[in-house]
């Protein structure tokens, strides 16, 4: 039997199988009334979770490094999106959340958000930015461990609070909403609808299929060692600080193309999403999942995503924050691998319990030893001996 462990000889036809499901098989159900429209649109926010958890575990599970900031660039690539959608309206006047402020016409940063393509850049530029500027500040100055995670939560913090602020004319606590159309189809129709799912579901293959060719690349074998013990790979001649910037720049980019796909698909964004609680629930999504293995995150978003909608519905709604909680410990405690750790985990069991019996059937008597103690019982002596 193949020492390989259980997850690595199934992962790949079950990552085909789930694609296709994804991409393929979801819409045609909900096209032919077997699945609701509700569903497919809670699915479509669950795999931009998904995408958003993949970009933290590029970084804690592959790299070392805890980010408390990913809500952060997941809210601004919304905003980016949220712009556009917001130009494109159309009709006179200005939106609500400008007149408020005393204005009467669009504020000139808003006018080249009309056009879709530079909306886009916008998502993979503004927070690629952001990221690269704190990146190469921390690093350099080689602030990492605790340390690092709590420089990313107050960044998160303070631009969560200069957002809520109505003078940045973003829409202050209420954000951006009220969306109509995008590309000229109605956000509406559950057409555009199930195209922004399939887009969302076609955008976490993508991910997934590059995440895993990074990782297991030579950059991927790099990245491990720097998270196993930086100052050897520093010793190696190897500029650390580099591989970390670049990895937390491409998980900012990844985590803003979720939060783009997110925005049209609820229908509303503003600076909650920001909050640093949203960083750490994403953080319990990956451990969850099992940090470390890409797929696992995406499972822990899910399952947790989905619990959440089952709970927060009840009677058990004010229990939730408690049971998420809960979960994270039971994870720490006694699956430290994640739901992706299982199958290794059983596997390590049954082995264990197989060494146990070998073990035993070694330390029973051999038939020679009940032999002699049956001789010398009856009084007589085994043969050459006096």
């Amino acid at each position: 039997m193949s020492n390989q462990p259980i997850t690595s000889r199934v992962q790949l036809p079950s990552l085909i199988l789930s694609a296709v499901f994804l991409v393929i098989l979801m819409p045609l159900l909900n096209s032919f009334g077997l699945i609701s429209d509700f569903t497919l649109g809670n699915w479509g926010k669950y795999l931009c979770y998904g995408i958003l958890a993949i970009s933290i575990d590029l970084l804690w599970g592959y790299t070392g490094l805890l980010c408390l900031g990913q809500a952060l660039f997941f809210t601004l690539g919304g905003y980016m999106m949220g712009m556009h959608l917001m130009r494109v309206i159309g009709g006179a006047g200005v939106p609500t959340f400008l007149s408020m402020v005393g204005r009467t016409e669009w504020p000139s940063f808003f006018g080249p958000f009309s056009s879709f393509p530079f909306a886009i850049a916008m998502v993979i530029l503004v927070p690629g930015l952001i990221a690269a500027i704190f990146g190469y500040l921390a690093f350099r100055s080689r602030i990492k461990g605790v340390y690092f995670s709590i420089l990313t939560q107050a960044l998160t913090y303070g631009a969560a609070l200069l957002f809520f602020r109505n003078e940045l004319l973003m829409g202050g606590n209420n954000g951006f909403t009220d969306f109509r159309t995008l590309l000229g189809f109605s956000l509406r129709e559950m057409s555009t609808k199930r195209g922004l799912y399939i887009a969302t579901a076609v955008l976490l293959v993508a991910v997934v299929a590059a995440c895993k060719w990074l990782t297991n690349s030579r950059f991927g074998l790099i990245q491990r060692a720097i998270r196993d013990s930086e100052n050897r790979v520093l010793f190696s001649g190897y500029a650390t600080a580099n591989f970390k910037l670049f990895i937390f720049v491409i998980s900012a980019i990844i985590a803003s193309l979720a939060g783009a796909l997110f925005v049209p698909q609820v229908g509303i964004i503003n600076p909650s999403e920001m909050e640093t609680g949203k960083s750490l629930e994403a953080v319990v999504w990956v451990a969850l999942g099992g940090r470390g293995t890409i797929v696992g995150p995406i499972a822990g978003a899910i399952s947790v995503n989905v619990l959440k909608s089952w709970a927060s519905s009840g009677a058990t709604a004010d229990f939730w924050p408690l049971m998420l909680g809960g979960a994270f410990v039971l994870v720490v405690l006694f699956m430290p691998k994640g739901i992706m750790g299982i199958p290794e985990q059983l596997q390590g069991l049954l082995k264990g319990i197989g060494r146990k019996k070998e073990n035993t059937k070694d330390l029973s008597p051999s038939p020679i030893l009940s032999d002699e103690s049956d001789l010398l019982s009856s009084g007589s002596t085994p043969t050459g001996e006096s």
